[in-house]
Order: structure tokens, then C-alpha cells, then sequence
């Protein structure tokens, strides 16, 4: 069976910033544990982390927006955020402030 165009792409983002997506994993892990200690890192390196993700999210989709595979082409970006949430399962944090 063929490998699906977003999990191809996810993939190949993965393997092309190794060391980046590397570095936000730990860092992402130790917020989970510590959030306090560890909000300034993953927020700063979440910051590279989602532009990466967004600049590969449109080279996915790139084309689609158009005509009438505009519907497909917001299902694929969806699924596409769906393996990056598998991962990183709260990327949608960065760059939210908590107040209390």
C-alpha cells in the first residue's frame, strides 16, 4: 500500500530538520513534566517548529485552495496537523500565554 501524500510530507519535514524537530521533542516532553521551568524554550523553539510545519503545510496544499478540490485541500492540511499532533501533542500551545 502506498504511503499517504501527508504522512510523505510530514516525513520528509521530520527528516530534513532532524535536529530541530530533535530539540523539540525533549523540549516539548519537559514541558509536559515542568511547565514553568520550560515555557521560555518551548515556546522560542515552538515558534520555528510551527513556521516549519505551516511552510510544509502549504507545500502540501499548494494549488488546491483553487477550483474544486478546495474542500480536499482543508481535509488533507487537517490530516496533516493530525500526525503532527500525534507527536507533538500540544503544539497548539506555542505562543499561548496562561494568566492566572
Amino acid at each position: 500500500m502506498a504511503v499517504q501524500k501527508y504522512k510523505k510530507y510530514y516525513e520528509l519535514m521530520v527528516a530534513q530538520n532532524q535536529k530541530m524537530f530533535d530539540q523539540f521533542l525533549e523540549v516539548h516532553n519537559n514541558f509536559l513534566v515542568d511547565e514553568k521551568k520550560y515555557a521560555t524554550q518551548f515556546h522560542t523553539l515552538g515558534r520555528d517548529v510551527t513556521d516549519t510545519i505551516r511552510f510544509w503545510e502549504r507545500k502540501l496544499c499548494s494549488g488546491m485552495e483553487r477550483g474544486k478540490n478546495s474542500q480536499y485541500s482543508s481535509k488533507l492540511a487537517e490530516k496533516f496537523w493530525g500526525q503532527v499532533r500525534k507527536t507533538y501533542t500540544h503544539i497548539d500551545l506555542v505562543g499561548v500565554e496562561v494568566k492566572k
